[in-house]
């Protein structure tokens, strides 16, 4: 997959004194239809999270709360995300390893994920992601 395909989706924001309110329609928001919601919290400083790549998930990246940064890796181009708005996700493609450091104290990373956690869906070993990339 290409780097290029990864972007940030602005997702809708009602926005209202009482507080504002986003929500996200799989197919309609995203490319993908919703399978499994997870989310990391209470991250140590200097902590990193990630480091491993999908062979076919597809992702949307949001933080929930506070900030972090996500820098994505294709095995040829490198691109660096700030997230820290709750109503912006970061859609990230299969085969397309990533690590998420500089969390802020109190962030909250939400992931919405096309499928099943998988065992055999990932790359753990940066080498093995390399080569799987060059060999397509």
């Amino acid at each position: 997959m290409n780097i290029d395909l990864c972007r940030i989706i602005d997702l809708p924001k009602i926005s209202d004194p009482r507080g504002n309110l986003t929500f996200i329609e799989g197919m309609r928001h995203i490319s993908f239809d919703i399978r499994r919601v997870y989310y990391t919290y209470d991250v140590p400083g200097g902590a990193d999270r990630g480091g491993h790549a999908h062979k076919a998930l597809h992702q949307l990246i949001i933080a929930m709360s506070g900030s972090f940064d996500v820098t994505l890796d294709d095995g040829r181009n490198k691109k660096k995300f700030h997230l820290n708005r709750s109503y912006q996700g970061l859609y990230v493609c299969p085969m397309m390893w990533r690590y998420l450091d500089n969390f802020s104290s109190g962030s909250v990373c939400m992931v919405l994920a096309s499928n099943l956690y998988e065992v055999s869906d990932y790359y753990r070993d940066y080498n093995e992601f390399i080569s799987a990339v060059i060999s397509k």
